[in-house]
């Protein structure tokens, strides 16, 4: 049996500058990091001469099909197809958290499933063909309208920024941080779940269609990966990235009116007057898990104001998908 587990991601800076219709023309970067929340994939393979059945799949359901155009879950199949596999397998899905919740969960998938195939057929693949092959799936043969920074974080693990130059130029630098510093920043960052949860390619298209208008926003958020960069890897005290998530925030809500909405404004409202010093939806909007940076101090106060909202405790700087049993 092959296992793999794949973490999923959190972006802080810099999100919507990973759009090829961004950076292939400006250049783009995104400042993230992977948490310690995972996906698993377990493939195994199974005479299928003996059932009545060629392919089975789990995940939030069960399909045993005779035949991969049988299949339903269409990147299961699309994949599936790439490797050439089209019997005796049997692939079983768990995940930490829920899908279409902001963290990553679709790419954290097909990096899951890329890593997890080879293996099955006795391959290794490298981070760098790991990000790209599962950028040109997701993006060609899927047709979904993403960028291209979780299928990074997804295939490399870490706390990094990562550099969008071309869809086969992309750089992945780690941040040179002290542990210290680097347990200081995760003991500030809460994340919440807000109940919400969305198809991260609506709003992607509809941000992805204002790109003109929204120029100006997209290179400013670019400019806060540096700025981000700089605070985490300096001296300044480490407040100040929780006002820059607070900036980054307020660029986001301008690139869609689909990004917030009442309920979510009204949260992160509540959020702040009670020790959050900045904080965002994570992924492209609309619903899933708010980030908040909070001083320690305030998080008791915090909590009890947001009990209402599941908290899910993680850590940063996980590592990258990765055979874990064969």
């Amino acid at each position: 049996m092959i296992i793999c587990q794949t973490p999923f991601r959190i972006s802080f800076f810099g999100g919507g500058t990973d759009w090829p219709e961004f950076f292939l023309e400006h250049g783009g970067a995104v400042l993230g990091t992977a948490i310690d929340k995972f996906i698993f994939h377990s493939a195994t393979s199974f005479p299928s001469r003996l059932f009545d059945y060629s392919i089975r799949l789990a995940y939030r359901k069960v399909e045993c099909a005779k035949s991969i155009d049988q299949i339903e879950h269409r990147p299961f199949r699309e994949i599936l197809r790439h490797f050439g596999i089209f019997r005796d397998i049997e692939i079983n899905l768990a995940a930490d958290l829920p899908s279409f919740s902001g963290v990553g969960s679709s790419s954290s998938f097909t990096v899951g499933l890329i890593n997890t195939l080879a293996a099955f057929q006795g391959r290794f693949v490298s981070k760098h063909e790991l990000a790209y092959t599962a950028i040109d799936l997701e993006r060609q043969r899927l047709g979904e309208a993403v960028g291209c920074q979780d299928q990074v974080f997804a295939a490399f693990g870490g706390l990094n920024v990562v550099e969008f130059h071309r869809l086969d130029h992309i750089v992945v630098s780690r941040l040179i941080m002290s542990s210290s510093r680097i347990d200081e920043l995760d003991a500030s960052l809460l994340i919440f779940f807000t109940g919400v949860v969305r198809r991260a390619d609506e709003v992607e298209r509809d941000k992805i269609a204002r790109i003109d208008q929204t120029m100006p926003h997209l290179k400013a958020m670019r400019r806060l990966v540096e700025r981000g960069h700089a605070l985490l890897t300096g001296n300044e005290p480490l407040s100040r990235f929780g006002e820059l998530l607070d900036e980054a925030w307020r660029l986001k809500k301008a690139l869609s009116p689909r990004v917030s909405a009442a309920p979510i404004d009204g949260l992160y409202d509540l959020a702040r007057r009670h020790g959050a010093l900045g904080g965002k939806l994570l992924g492209a909007g609309g619903g899933g898990f708010m980030l908040l940076f909070v001083p320690p101090e305030r998080q008791d106060e915090l909590r009890r104001a947001l009990a209402d909202y599941p908290e899910v405790l993680f850590h940063v700087n996980a590592p990258g998908s990765h055979i874990i049993h064969s």
